[in-house]
């Protein structure tokens, strides 16, 4: 059995989906979770990383666990898991967790209390995700603007479903033990474009804001912490060269390539019409 936690999230919504249709017993676990937010035959357990020891229940009978980083006590999350029988886990981590350590320090140390815990385990850096650009979803709908800062500042965001598939693909096959995987789109984009190809999926023009910093700031703070805001503001207005660059790790798991932000706006243009 398979535990995915953030089961009602961009990754974890389309990731139970896919381990359902593939026939493998999933239990979906968020803090507010229903039987009615999950596909038929899977379980679905209300629980919260932050509180470990409430996670035993989901984990009964589990094998193997999809993990965010979420909570601050990583080692209470994964003896929980130990003391359940589950031998892999599968952690969805940030880039920044490799780029800028010390920023992130939070998903590195998820990282670093993982590769101490004894069990089999592959960490999936993933960079920016395609799903960010639902926070223009509202301004879309009534005003077909978007806003946001570094207009012309590419990055390779990488769609939620291909991270998925990745976490897929890693949590039923074997030979990804210790393995840390980045998993990015197939070209890096600027907010600027990534907004045409928004407006191209409705058929309808979305005019382009450039925010400023400090007006980016300001938005982050109302649901980041200040230094995770610091963070995100760093990569996307001063990313590193190894932020900006493509990797092959989403094509090298899967064989297809990842899908642009282009397909990711198609397929969710209704949330913005």
């Amino acid at each position: 059995m398979i535990v995915v936690t953030g089961g009602t999230g961009n990754v974890g919504r389309s990731l139970v989906a896919k381990l359902a249709r593939e026939g493998e017993t999933v239990t979906a676990v968020a803090r507010h979770i229903t039987p009615e937010d999950v596909p038929s035959g899977v379980r679905a357990v209300a629980a919260d990383l932050a509180r470990p020891a409430g996670l035993a229940p989901a984990l009964e009978g589990a094998t193997a666990l999809f993990l965010l980083v979420a909570g601050d006590d990583p080692e209470g999350i994964l003896k929980q898991a130990a003391a359940a029988g589950v031998t892999k886990v599968v952690l969805l981590s940030s880039q920044g967790a490799g780029t800028r350590p010390h920023e992130y320090a939070h998903a590195a140390g998820f990282e670093a209390a993982l590769a101490a815990s004894g069990a089999a385990f592959t960490v999936l850096r993933s960079g920016g995700m395609a799903s960010n650009a639902f926070a223009w979803a509202e301004s879309v709908r009534l005003h077909r603007r978007a806003a946001a800062p570094f207009a012309d500042v590419a990055l390779p965001f990488v769609d939620p479903d291909d991270v998925a598939a990745v976490a897929a693909a890693v949590l039923r096959q074997d030979g990804h033990d210790g393995v840390t995987y980045t998993l990015t789109g197939p070209a890096a984009t600027t907010p600027r474009q990534r907004a045409a190809a928004l407006a191209h999926a409705l058929a309808e023009p979305v005019t382009f804001v450039e925010q400023s910093r400090e007006k980016a700031r300001a938005q982050l703070a109302r649901f980041m912490p200040s230094a995770v805001v610091e963070a995100t503001l760093s990569i996307l207005g001063e990313p590193t060269a190894e932020e900006q660059s493509v990797s092959a790790d989403v094509e090298r798991i899967l064989g297809r390539p990842a899908a642009p932000f282009a397909a990711w706006a198609v397929r969710n243009a209704p949330a913005f019409r």
